[in-house]
C-alpha cells in the first residue's frame, strides 16, 4: 500500500510548528516540506506558491502561519485548492468530510503543538462523505 503524501509549507511564524508536526508526520507519512526552514523573514505567498502545484488528488497539504490566515487565503487563490484554516477538530473533520478540502491550514500563534496533531490527524484521517456536498464541491470548482 502506498503511503499517502503530505505537503508542508509555512512561513517564518509557522516554522517552529511546521517542524513538530513533520517529525511526528514522518512516522506515518511521505512528507515533502517546501519551507521555510528558519525563522527568517518570509512571504507566506511564495511558500504556498512552491506547495500547491504539488498537491494532487493523491496529496494533502498542511500550511501555517501566525494566524493561518494569510497562508488560508494565499491557497485558495489557487485552482483545485480547497483550503480550510480550522481551530478545532470538528472542524477538520467538517473541512474534509463536507467540503472535501485538501488543504489544512493552521494558525501557529493560537495553537499548541497536541492541538495542532488533533487536527492534522482527524483532517487526514476523514474521508469526504460525498452526497449532497459533492454537487457543492463541484460548484465551487467551477467558480
Amino acid at each position: 500500500m502506498q503511503t499517502q503524501k503530505i505537503i508542508l509549507a509555512a512561513d517564518h511564524a509557522g516554522v517552529s510548528l511546521k517542524n513538530q508536526l513533520k517529525q511526528w508526520l514522518e512516522e506515518s507519512y511521505d512528507v515533502v516540506d517546501v519551507g521555510a526552514y528558519t525563522e527568517d523573514s518570509v512571504d507566506y505567498p511564495d511558500v504556498v506558491a512552491k506547495a500547491v502545484p504539488m498537491i494532487e488528488d493523491s496529496a494533502l497539504g498542511i500550511f501555517v502561519c501566525g494566524s493561518g490566515i494569510g497562508v488560508s487565503i494565499a491557497a485558495n487563490k489557487h485552482k483545485g485548492i480547497r483550503a480550510a484554516l480550522v481551530h478545532n477538530t470538528e472542524l477538520a473533520r467538517l473541512a474534509r468530510e463536507h467540503n472535501d478540502a485538501n488543504v489544512l491550514c493552521l494558525g501557529a500563534r493560537f495553537i499548541e503543538f497536541e492541538q495542532a496533531q488533533d487536527m492534522v490527524d482527524t483532517f487526514l484521517t476523514t474521508e469526504f462523505e460525498q452526497g449532497r456536498h459533492l454537487r457543492r464541491v463541484e460548484k465551487i470548482e467551477q467558480i
